[in-house]
C-alpha cells in the first residue's frame, strides 16, 4: 500500500516539473506600448521587476523579467 502512495506523490511531482518547465518555455507577448513602458522604466529604477508591473495592468514582476533577460540575452546568442 506505501508503495501505491509513493508512486501517486512521484506521479505528481514529475507531473508539476513538466508543467512548470512548459509554462517557463511559453513566451509571453508584449505590446509595443508595454515593451516601450517597460524601457524607459527599467531606465529609471533598474531591475526593479515589481515596481515595473504594477504599472503595467495584468502583468507580475516574473514576467517582466523574463521578458527582460529574453531581450537582452536571446537564445540564439547563446548557440554554436
Amino acid at each position: 500500500m506505501a508503495s501505491s502512495e509513493n508512486s501517486s506523490s512521484d506521479d505528481y511531482f514529475s507531473t508539476s516539473q513538466e508543467v512548470n518547465r512548459k509554462e517557463s518555455e511559453v513566451e509571453i507577448e508584449f505590446s509595443e506600448d508595454e515593451e516601450s513602458l517597460i524601457i524607459r522604466m527599467y531606465k529609471l529604477v533598474g531591475d526593479r521587476w515589481s515596481l515595473i508591473a504594477g504599472r503595467i495592468p495584468g502583468r507580475n514582476a516574473d514576467q517582466i523579467k523574463k521578458y527582460w533577460i529574453s531581450r537582452r540575452y536571446p537564445t540564439s546568442a547563446f548557440r554554436k
